[in-house]
């Protein structure tokens, strides 16, 4: 990235003369769009490119990266709540100054879970704790966390005890407090109802934008199902509200500016809603592009939904670049994207009279017509196709707006305080419903033949498939032969993708992966995996290096005391520190289960090239075994670095 000045000049520059040629060329602009187009748009790759680097900590002076130091003293804001694991509750936080001096940026705050005092958005603690960077991954094709949060502009994290941070009572308030106490009132109105947990949790989570209290198997049921984008308020919700306002205000029309007003009431209800839901990236990014879509059908412009689409994805990405990262961004703009294109073409293909038909086939071609743009995006994150997707969704989205519709009532009784017995109906026949739509979701889930898991797709499946997706369109769109050859090189684009694919995945590799009090082997055979280790328990070590590295089949063993590798003998000495046989020299020597030894002793017998320890090892004594290497450079590895490979 260029430094920021330069990009400032580059850009000042490029927009000038983009000014220049549209003055210039003003009565011959038809003429020279070609001059004015390639100036447009490396204005906007530029405005784009300094906006980006704006984000960057090295650019924001008062940072708090640039002051880290040991015993620096923090003043720290809660912004928001993050779902907790089985150790610590997580938080996004803002730090407000560092040694009593002003300073910015946002940091992932873990607390202990017993800990007495619960933290909530806008409260605000001095702490002394320090201030680490978040660990990199340790074993291959994990998910990669670190990168995650750097996208969410978070670089550091601290850990707090109740020994190192104290509660600060002068806490001014912001938009984060005001919402997290009205989603308070809310939940204690509906908990006043008995509503069940898991209804209580799809409502904060269609209407609320808060996910953090759904279960991990109520997530895996949403899921395997193939309906996990209705769990995140997106455009589907506010397309939906769209539709119910449009319909509600039509009689407007009939007024002197009657558009303008509605368009106002709209505008002000979509972006209420939005700020109602916790401001979410889905929901913003949503909200704005469906702003300028009410802009545009109310004042009747003539412009095309490919035009607004693009404009919307251009406002957002000029104030939030990391949204470019974002996969609820991708995933959104790619449906909407493909709905467009698609959903006309396949709604032709069959016709009736039939309101009812006619309504399930378009609701059924809505569906389809999705996952054109959605499938290889989704493959390449996820790893997993529903094969039922369109059963649930079919069922599911035109329940949607009945629920939302009744959700927003029940809220609506809850702020305004009516009568106990009146809003207990409404909570009743959406708890009903809700339970209903989680019982038939559930049964989605469990028809695992259905269920497409591990399936590999890196970034180059991913784009000759969108490439191919594209083609398909102009092609369905408009029967040329220019557009056939396109699809031709398309479909050939795919197949050559696919097998240099798997041609760069067939190699072979040993890998001691890293997992605490454990021991794990993986020696990758072309497309074969042997597993090797004596922890009988499920993990997910097995699973991520499967789909990452394209393996189709996987064996697991117990631990062997040797393995011989082509050119390489690797030894394994665990906790009876067994090792002295007579004319066995080892290349790589393996420490597990903290076995007493002598390493210096070990070294001098053996002479291995390689010393490897992995996680089922006392931190004491990888710290002195360690040491004991330090002057041999290459001589010891520890997997707590992150794990050992390699490629024979």
């Amino acid at each position: 990235m260029l430094p920021q000045y330069s990009l400032v000049l580059v850009f000042g520059l490029c927009f000038f003369l983009l000014i220049t040629s549209l003055l210039y060329f003003k009565k011959s602009l038809k003429e020279h769009t070609g001059i004015f187009s390639v100036l447009a748009f490396i204005s906007i790759l530029l405005l784009g490119a300094l906006s980006f680097n704006n984000t960057l900590t090295e650019n924001q002076n008062k940072h708090y990266s640039h002051f880290l130091k040991a015993n620096n003293t923090y003043v720290l804001k809660i912004e928001k709540r993050l779902k907790s694991n089985p150790f610590y509750h997580k938080y996004y936080a803002d730090v407000i100054l560092t040694n009593n001096k002003p300073s910015q940026g946002r940091i992932l705050i873990q607390q202990k879970r017993d800990s007495l005092t619960l933290f909530k958005p806008d409260d605000s603690f001095v702490s002394n704790a320090n201030i680490i960077p978040v660990k990199n991954i340790l074993n291959p094709h994990q998910f990669d966390y670190k990168r995650y949060l750097r996208h969410q502009g978070v670089l550091y994290q601290s850990y707090l005890n109740y020994t190192n941070y104290k509660a600060l009572t002068d806490n001014y308030k912001t938009y984060n407090g005001w919402n997290y106490k009205l989603i308070e009132r809310i939940n204690s109105g509906l908990k006043a109802h008995h509503i069940g947990k898991n209804e209580l949790a799809i409502i904060n989570a269609l209407l609320l934008g808060q996910k953090q209290d759904i279960s991990n198997n109520l997530y895996k049921t949403y899921t395997n199902s193939g309906v996990i984008h209705i769990l995140a308020v997106s455009g589907l919700h506010v397309s939906i509200i769209l539709i119910i306002l449009q319909f509600a205000l039509s009689p407007l029309f009939n007024f002197k500016k009657g558009s303008y007003y509605k368009i106002v009431i709209i505008v002000i209800v979509l972006w209420a809603f939005a700020f109602l839901t916790g401001g979410s990236a889905s929901v913003i990014r949503a909200t704005t592009m469906f702003t300028l879509i009410t802009i545009t059908i109310n004042l009747k412009r003539k412009t095309t939904i490919y035009n607004t689409l693009i404009a919307s994805a251009f406002i957002i990405l000029l104030f939030k670049p990391q949204f470019i990262f974002d996969v609820g961004f991708q995933l959104s703009y790619s449906a909407v994207f493909s709905i467009v294109a698609f959903q006309p073409l396949i709604a032709r293909l069959w016709k009736t009279n039939n309101k009812v038909l006619r309504f399930i086939w378009n609701t059924f071609s809505v569906t389809l017509a999705a996952q054109f743009g959605i499938l290889p995006i989704s493959l390449f994150y996820f790893h997993q196709f529903p094969g039922l997707f369109w059963l649930s969704n079919l069922v599911i989205i035109p329940f949607l707006p009945l629920i939302l519709g009744l959700g927003i009532l029940c809220i609506l009784c809850i702020l305004l305080e009516t009568p106990f017995k009146i809003t207990a109906v409404f909570v009743w026949v959406l708890e009903r419903i809700l339970f209903s739509m989680n019982y038939f979701l559930n049964w989605i889930s469990n028809q695992e033949a259905f269920i497409f898991r591990d399936l590999y797709f890196n970034l180059l499946l991913t784009i000759t498939s969108l490439f191919l997706v594209a083609c398909i369109y102009r092609i369905w769109h408009q029967f040329t032969a220019r557009h056939l050859v396109l699809l031709c090189i398309a479909i050939i684009s795919l197949q050559l993708s696919f097998i240099y694919t798997n041609h760069s995945t067939n190699y072979n590799e040993l890998v001691v992966f890293h997992k605490t009090k454990a021991t794990y082997i993986g020696i990758k055979q072309d497309q074969e995996l042997h597993f090797y280790t004596n922890d009988v328990k499920e993990n997910y070590i097995t699973k991520s290096y499967k789909v990452g590295s394209n393996v189709k089949t996987v064996t697991q063993d117990s631990l062997m005391p040797f393995f011989n590798l082509k050119n390489k003998r690797i030894m394994i000495i665990d906790s009876t520190a067994i090792y002295d046989l007579k004319g066995f020299k080892p290349d790589v020597i393996l420490l597990t289960q903290s076995p007493k030894l002598n390493l210096e002793r070990l070294i001098k017998t053996l002479q291995p090239k390689k010393i490897i320890a992995d996680g089922s090892n006392y931190k004491s004594y990888i710290k002195r075994w360690e040491e004991t290497c330090k002057h041999k450079k290459g001589l010891f590895h520890k997997t707590e670095k992150g794990a050992f490979t390699y490629r024979f």
